[in-house]
């Protein structure tokens, strides 16, 4: 898998509305070249772009996201994406994307089979996969046996190697502030390819860099692109 350097978080950062199309304008237009965005399930199961199992903080609807239709969503707020029109424009603006499962409490495997399949159909596989709920990474697994997937998780656990194993993960992402000279050690002896998130200070990614990161996941995309 190669990474490019520079991932803009959830869309586009600070730029522009988390997980929004604007967003992935926005993190185009200042050179970047790569995205993540989070993928939840509406009650009708439409894969959308939202990061909270709640609507209010980042859009103008309230409520769960799994207990609301797509068109009660869309028809509250026409700014949240469905993960086809993010895919559709990510695909436009030649986009890496890191596609994030975010499942709602209760619908891992569903939420994994479900974007896993609709994936195997309309995405050209261009970036990875990666969830914090492992029975949602292999759910969408199951679905996309060539797909690249990536072991997302805080800090290094002991045992790395055999969930990645099991999710036959190319990379790891862990949090930036979390990664030590060790853990980048094992991670370097296994020749696995690591990234860290969130960075927004250039030392902060100076020193990720010098561990050996392929890549970080910022806020502020436009600070590092223009770099």
């Amino acid at each position: 898998m190669h990474y490019p350097r520079i991932i803009a978080h959830r869309c586009g950062g600070h730029l522009a509305m988390e997980n929004s199309l604007a967003g992935l304008r926005a993190a185009q237009r200042v050179g970047c070249r790569a995205v993540e965005f989070d993928v939840m399930l509406t009650a009708d199961d439409v894969p959308i772009l939202m990061h909270d199992a709640t609507l209010q903080r980042t859009t103008r609807c309230r409520g769960a996201v799994a207990e609301m239709t797509w068109a009660q969503i869309r028809a509250c707020d026409e700014r949240v994406p469905t993960l086809s029109e993010a895919i559709e424009l990510c695909e436009r603006l030649q986009l890496w994307a890191n596609i994030e499962l975010k499942p709602s409490i209760g619908h891992e495997t569903e939420t994994g089979a479900i974007v896993g399949r609709w994936l195997r159909h309309h995405w050209q596989g261009r970036g990875v996969i990666s969830s914090f709920s492992e029975k949602s990474a292999l759910a969408a697994r199951h679905e996309l046996p060539a797909a690249a997937f990536a072991l997302l998780c805080e800090t290094l656990p002991d045992d790395w190697q055999a969930r990645a194993a099991r999710l036959q993960a190319c990379a790891v992402h862990l949090m930036a502030n979390r990664v030590d000279a060790a853990a980048a050690a094992r991670l370097a002896e296994a020749k696995m390819p690591w990234a860290a998130w969130t960075v927004n200070e250039p030392a902060q990614a100076e020193r990720l860099f010098t561990l050996g990161a392929a890549a970080i996941f910022t806020d502020r995309p436009e600070l590092f692109c223009a770099a």
